[in-house]
């Protein structure tokens, strides 16, 4: 089965984006010329998945970012809602996180780039997720979107390396040690 792998940047105290989805902290941490990894990983992955507000988020930055072919999970938007300068680039699927890995499969994606806070966090509950590479960038936001929420179960990681940036950022990989899937 295709394989689930994040790249995700937190507050020191674990948030993704304050409580109106804004990263603006982000932003002001971000030095020109330091990726932090982000090529390496887009030249990994065959294509990316993420959730409607990540989506949304995205479409702020004007410029459409991405080269490779993204999939947008939701329940609430349809390919209606995709802007035509997307169509051929963006699918919206309402599938669950297995049965779009099953489908990304076949369509021969080996490695797939999964991002935001819930969609991570239902990849992650459903042992999809390989490993993660977390930056933590040296901010206390005090409240806001938590990257991980309630589990059912512990979700055991071995940590692989940790590089520190120029800017203060710190990433560390981790492998997501496969946990019992509740059934």
């Amino acid at each position: 089965m295709t394989s689930g792998h994040v790249f995700i940047a937190a507050s020191l105290d674990g948030f993704i984006a304050r409580p109106d989805g804004d990263i603006d902290w982000l932003e002001k941490h971000t030095v020109e010329g330091e990726d932090n990894g982000y090529s390496e990983m887009m030249a990994s992955v065959d294509g990316l998945v993420m959730g409607s507000s990540t989506f949304r988020m995205v479409l702020t930055f004007g410029e459409w970012i991405y080269e490779k072919p993204v999939i947008v999970m939701s329940q609430s938007m349809n390919q209606s809602d995709v802007p035509d300068q997307l169509n051929g680039k963006v699918r919206v699927s309402n599938a669950s996180p297995r049965e779009l890995m099953e489908e990304l499969e076949i369509d021969g994606w080996k490695r797939a780039y999964i991002d935001g806070g819930k969609i991570i966090q239902s990849f992650l509950s459903d042992g999809l997720i390989e490993d993660i590479i977390l930056t933590r960038v040296p901010v206390i936001l005090g409240s806001g979107l938590p990257l991980f929420g309630p589990s059912a179960t512990d979700i055991d990681l071995k940590h692989l390396s940790t590089q520190t940036f120029p800017s203060g950022l710190v990433s560390s990989k981790y492998r997501v040690l496969k946990p019992v899937v509740p059934n």
